[in-house]
């Protein structure tokens, strides 16, 4: 069992801890109980990751005296919507919950942000902790306090900032994971490193694929949220700094509004996002042309695409991506946004995207 790394989330009254390694779940086990005072735990997953780890984690609240009570949902992105919120909402509401209580969220990225909204509008605002299973949760949605659903518009249209009050991410609950949702999780990674961190992208270019698994996983997902907490602490609800943290993703949401359903994960998309940001820039005169030579390198080694043409789905338009770009929830007075970089770790906010340029240079990546 490898050292239980702890990463602190600073937010004055609303600070919380971030438990990451093999052996958290146990580790957290003797902080659980006072974050359930009626010693009973609404657990809330899907049917996917019952199975998988919701016995695992009733016989450790057991061991500190809490009993559960669990929600099971359905899989997929499709109960990330209103109807799930509702379904949901009347499930704790059925189970009397109180405001003092906290909900479990067991799962990946969409139980952790229906679970966490959920939380944020029920007897308007009970708390929540997140049990990560995947390795994009772990280093992403779980931490932070982004919360929502989708809508007919687009990924995440509804929502609010509400933070957990402990986040576990114990590295054992993804030894399952199928290599492909690894390597997805890992764009969120790399994505903090490319963002403001040239040294820890050094270590990880150093790793290569290795950085995938064990104490060496364990460790960047720590640098990774280390980086998110400092820029959550600083600018909480986005308003400027946090959204550096969509590094990639404008390009993602339109690779994924533009496929079909489950035809690329979410951090395939957001590993091309980050590749496009980079060659964007540089066309532009602004980034190194060996910089983004490097993080295209680092992604083929890593197995995640490293532009639009190496993501699963292929039938892409180039003024259907930019329009579903403009609908981006960053993008202010009908102008794009982008984050882009002037050099790996040194990204940057451009609020005022030229939208043919733009155009024009989707067509030649995707000739």
């Amino acid at each position: 069992m490898s050292a239980v790394l702890t990463v602190p989330v600073g937010l004055a009254d609303r600070s919380y801890d971030v438990m990451i390694g093999e052996g958290a779940l146990d580790a957290a086990a003797r902080r659980l109980a006072g974050l359930f005072p009626r010693r009973r735990a609404i657990i809330v997953t899907d049917s996917h990751i019952a199975p998988l780890h919701l016995e695992r984690v009733m016989a450790v609240l057991a061991g500190a005296g809490i009993t559960c009570d669990p929600i099971i949902m359905e899989p997929g992105e499709a109960t990330k919507s209103f109807a799930g919120l509702e379904q949901l909402v009347d499930a704790l509401l059925e189970r009397n919950i109180e405001r003092s209580e906290a909900i479990i969220a067991l799962g990946g990225g969409v139980i952790g942000d229906l679970t966490g909204f959920a939380a944020a509008v029920t007897k308007r605002g009970v708390g929540f902790i997140q049990i990560p299973t995947t390795l994009l949760a772990q280093v992403d949605s779980s931490v932070g306090g982004k919360t929502g659903i989708n809508t007919r518009q687009g990924k995440n249209f509804a929502g609010a900032f509400h933070q957990p009050r402990l986040v576990i991410a114990d590295t054992a609950l993804i030894a399952t994971l199928p290599d492909r949702e690894r390597r997805a999780g890992y764009a969120e990674i790399v994505k903090a490193a490319l963002i403001g961190d040239p040294a820890m992208f050094d270590r990880l270019e150093a790793a290569g694929a290795g950085v995938l698994h064990g104490a060496p996983l364990a460790r960047a997902i720590a640098d990774a949220v280390a980086f998110k907490a400092q820029v959550v602490a600083q600018d909480e609800l986005e308003h400027g700094r946090r959204a550096l943290l969509n590094l990639g993703h404008t390009f993602a949401h339109a690779f994924e509004a533009e496929a079909p359903r489950d035809a690329i994960r979410h951090g395939e998309a957001v590993a091309a996002g980050i590749a496009l940001a980079f060659r964007y820039s540089v066309t532009r005169g602004e980034c190194p042309a060996s910089d983004a030579d490097r993080v295209e390198a680092h992604l083929r080694t890593i197995g995640l695409p490293w532009d639009a043409a190496t993501l699963a789905h292929k039938d892409w338009e180039a003024r259907r991506l930019v329009a579903r770009m403009r609908d981006d929830k960053k993008n202010q007075a009908g102008e794009i946004t982008l984050i882009l970089a002037r050099g790996i770790g040194k990204a940057w906010i451009d609020p005022r995207i030229d939208a043919a340029h733009l155009v024009a240079f989707l067509e030649t990546s995707l000739s």
